[in-house]
């Protein structure tokens, strides 16, 4: 089949994305479970991010002078970030099947003839003439590695990039966990697409609290969220894992996933929420169902497309990439959640890093599974003295996130 399976990555291997997951002995239960996680997670894990932009942008406050340093995922956040027309985006991700897309959607808004072109590659399903888009406008201008990355042929014979022809956010790590997610539910007699048909917010609360919460409750569901393994396809290491279970007295993540899927469900209309849209109904809204994410939306497409130049992509750690800079260089740091799977040393070195290259007035913003920020008692105080924590705006932010999959959003500001 044609497959982002793990290690089909190309130019460099996924060593360096191993390599930063894993902390414990192989031959122990911590050290099996990070392998295990490690494995997965070097193939396609997001399609999409799971990231609000939204937030991003307005804990930012972006300017044209700006140097933006984020990890790429799945791309959607540095195209909405360019829209601001920031000086540098600079996009780092271990996983070279993120690299490949990032760098394929920036090739589709400089290539492609208009806007409605970009939104039929990137948002819309079932399109047999995105294959053709790609041939003719997208490929012959790539680089020869990311070239032959979407144009390499699984078992079945077809190329990688015929997913765009179909229903790329079903497929990667996370679309495959939420299509179980979805066959697991209806085996309880529970279809989530409906949701999409809701009316109103009430309808929404209605048919979470009457047919989605209760599956929290059932055995088998219990079951599967006390197991670590049964949670990778949701991107939650071992150690978050261990966190978000340290939560509750079960040591099941039944009752966090609830509550998170509550947010999800009800707290935003369908029509504003197209990360609901990509977990209930598996797709991105029709223009008559609801809002595109931020990048895909008309206003904004000529601005990224003109920036696009401006954003380099980096097959790199955040720290190995902010070691070849410069002192006082970036304004913007964007670390998704990726130090929830950090040790402590690798926490002290990436702020190092982060310290010694920021700018007057920098900004750091990140996500973290729990609540609370993981920084205090595990980054030295000499570092973590010339920040100041926003708590105010970052609990303000974190309300506003319509991912809803995080516990906390959390802004740090260079201390003057």
């Amino acid at each position: 089949m044609t497959d982002f399976a793990p290690g089909a990555g190309y130019g460099k291997s996924n060593r360096k994305l191993k390599t930063a997951l894993i902390q414990h002995k192989a031959l122990t239960l911590d050290g099996l479970s990070e392998r295990l996680f490690g494995l997965l997670f070097s193939g396609l894990v997001y399609p999409q991010i799971w990231e609000d932009p939204a937030v991003d942008m307005e804990a930012m406050q972006i300017r044209p002078e700006h140097h933006i340093v984020t990890i790429g995922s799945g791309g959607c956040n540095m195209l909405a970030y360019s829209s601001a027309f920031p000086e540098r985006i600079d996009v780092v991700d271990l996983n070279p099947h993120h690299i490949a897309l990032n760098k394929l959607k920036l090739a589709a808004f400089r290539h492609l003839p208009s806007h409605a072109d970009v939104v039929r590659f990137l948002a819309r399903h079932d399109m047999k003439s995105n294959i053709q888009a790609f041939d003719m406008f997208i490929a012959p201008r790539l680089d020869s590695a990311t070239r032959a990355y979407w144009n390499r042929r699984g078992l079945n014979g077809r190329r990688r990039i015929g997913v765009f022809g179909e229903n790329i956010y079903r497929t990667g790590l996370l679309g495959r966990f939420i299509g179980l997610g979805h066959l697991l539910a209806r085996l309880h007699g529970v279809d989530p697409t409906e949701i999409a048909n809701a009316r109103s917010m009430r309808e929404q609360r209605q048919f979470f609290d009457e047919r989605l919460a209760p599956l929290f409750d059932r055995p088998v569901v219990r079951w599967l969220t006390s197991r670590k393994s049964s949670l990778f396809g949701l991107g939650i290491p071992p150690r978050q894992f261990d966190e978000l279970a340290s939560l509750s007295s079960e040591k099941s993540l039944a009752g966090v996933l609830r509550q998170r899927l509550e947010k999800l469900s009800c707290h935003f209309p369908m029509k504003e929420n197209y990360f609901a849209w990509q977990a209930f109904a598996r797709r991105y809204p029709m223009p008559h169902e609801g809002e595109l994410p931020l990048y895909l939306q008309a206003e904004r497409h000529e601005a990224i497309r003109n920036n696009a130049e401006r954003v380099h992509v980096h097959h790199a750690s955040f720290t190995e990439l902010l070691a070849k800079k410069s002192a006082d260089c970036v304004d913007r740091y964007v670390l998704l959640d990726a130090q929830d799977w950090m040790s402590d040393r690798q926490l002290n070195e990436l702020w190092t890093e982060i310290t010694r290259t920021s700018a007057e007035g920098a900004v750091v913003i990140f996500r973290t599974a729990a609540e609370d920020s993981i920084l205090e008692g595990r980054v030295s105080p000499a570092l973590l003295d010339q920040w100041r924590y926003d708590a105010a705006q970052s609990q303000a932010l974190n309300l506003k996130d319509r991912s809803a999959i995080y516990g906390g959003f959390h802004i740090y500001r260079k201390a003057a």
